[in-house]
């Protein structure tokens, strides 16, 4: 098997705000493997914020020994070589798992989604991120978001209220809200989670520290609306910290290193009674559509990476009414692949 990789700055259509922490743009590698003359093709994006970089990930590739992963490819033991040879890294290890998931798709002559069993028809809606803004701003992401059903709004600022009246000024779109950890007064958090529901907020993600065990699972037992662990629920073990103090969870492949673990914890959150929201960081259509094959598996699907950003280098994968769709086409049906792009 050969291995290739390139840097990748992916820019943003607008400044994207959270609680905490801004960015134009998001730093990626993008990961070619090669084998029996076929292209798998992965991604890690690589947040500022989680601590991942380019050189570090291109570190870790050069330690991989691409000779032991033969098809078909045993993934447990592939994540499980991984972690053993470096800790920590999900997004890289991500680009690798889904490369080789995609590889497997071509290799087989069958889509990524039915690796796992995930039926098209149940592909969920997918929405599309507000991050805090000025409200001139908020109405322009508004406009931008005319394909999509469902807003899913970035609150854990001082003017959370006036950022959802400004989107009910023009939209009746149902909310999805993520605080990212930015509530920190449990009473007041509650307060505002039923004002929430009032205005129409389907779920909640991580709306206090990923640490503060309590106070989220005392605002879970008190809320009108499933809340969901992001930040606190990023590997398959993290799962069985949580449970109780979540309704749900959201899944990332970046955070999870990959579709294989993503699969996983599915099913884990399922057997324990949680409901599962998959999600994404600024990605290209490579790693949406890694996510696209389990989206049917899952409740919710925030996906909207390639909707966000201005210089994705592949094919936009096909949306209607609000769901993306999964064509029956190898792999994960990356269209679009610009011939020179691992050229030297």
């Amino acid at each position: 098997m050969q291995a290739s990789h390139i840097s990748f700055e992916l820019k943003l259509k607008h400044p994207f705000t959270i609680s905490g922490f801004s960015r134009t743009s998001t730093p990626l590698l993008l990961l070619k493997l090669t084998s029996e003359g076929t292209d798998g093709y992965g991604e890690a994006s690589m947040v500022p914020y989680f601590g991942e970089t380019y050189t570090g990930a291109a570190q870790l590739l050069a330690r991989v020994d691409w000779a032991r992963f033969t098809a078909p490819f045993n993934f447990p033991e592939i994540i499980s070589y991984l972690d053993d040879l470096e800790p920590g890294h999900p997004a890289v290890k991500a680009a690798i798992d889904i490369a080789l998931h995609d590889l497997q798709g071509k290799l087989t002559g069958k889509p990524c989604y039915e690796l796992y069993h995930a039926d098209p028809a149940k592909m969920p809606v997918t929405s599309y991120t507000i991050g805090i803004d000025e409200p001139e701003v908020i109405l322009e992401k508004i406009a931008d978001a005319k394909e999509f059903k469902v807003l899913k709004v970035k609150l854990g600022s001082a003017d959370d209220r006036a950022l959802i009246r400004t989107i009910r000024s023009v939209s009746s779109l149902p909310l999805y809200v993520d605080a990212n950890q930015g509530w920190t007064n449990r009473k007041e958090a509650i307060d505002l989670i039923y004002w929430l529901h009032d205005q129409g907020v389907v779920l909640i993600e991580q709306p206090m520290d990923k640490n503060n065990h309590d106070g989220n699972a005392w605002l879970t037992g008190r809320s009108p609306i499933p809340i969901l662990a992001d930040e606190a629920a990023q590997r398959l073990g993290d799962i069985d910290r949580i449970k109780g103090a979540y309704h749900g969870i959201n899944i990332k492949l970046m955070k999870c290193a990959g579709m294989y673990e993503a699969a996983a914890m599915i099913s884990k959150a399922r057997k324990l009674g949680m409901k599962v929201m998959i999600g994404c960081m600024s990605e290209t259509s490579i790693a949406t559509q890694a996510a696209m094959a389990l989206a049917p598996l899952c409740n919710w699907s925030d996906l909207d990476g390639p909707f966000l950003t201005v210089n994705n280098p592949f094919e936009r994968p096909g949306l209607e009414n609000g769901r993306y769709v999964l064509e029956n086409l190898p792999g994960l049906g990356l269209k679009g692949i610009p011939s020179t792009l691992f050229l030297p």
